[in-house]
């Protein structure tokens, strides 16, 4: 059993900073690309950024520049440090992991709960 669970949401100030982080737990091989994406109210779900295995990043044009994803490769950790957040930026986030299982060669696409960030005045 893999399991993703995301931290670090809440309420922050337009122009404010958040810092978000997913953890991967359980049994498994690998874990290849990580990321996030979001999905806003009466909104479809949008990818946000995306960290590859090979270490190249992603990012969606609406957070270029004001985002950034790393990882942690020992805890099996991805962050997403948001800063000079936006109204618009509301949203549910979810973690993504493609992360092969134990005694297995195919990959597998995992998701969070997901964590809630509003920027609001």
């Amino acid at each position: 059993q893999v399991q993703l669970v995301e931290t670090g949401g809440g309420l922050v100030q337009p122009g404010g900073s958040l810092r978000l982080s997913c953890t991967a737990s359980g049994s498994f091989g690998s874990i290849n690309a990580m990321g996030w994406s979001r999905q806003a109210p009466g909104k479809g779900r949008e990818l946000v950024a995306v960290f590859s295995d090979g270490g190249t990043t992603n990012y969606a044009d609406s957070v270029k520049g004001r985002f950034t994803i790393s990882r942690d490769n020992a805890n099996h950790t991805v962050y997403l440090q948001m800063n000079s957040l936006k109204p618009e930026d509301t949203a549910v986030y979810y973690c993504k992991g493609v992360i092969r299982p134990l005694a297995r060669s195919i990959l597998y696409e995992y998701w969070g709960q997901g964590t809630q960030v509003t920027v609001s005045s």
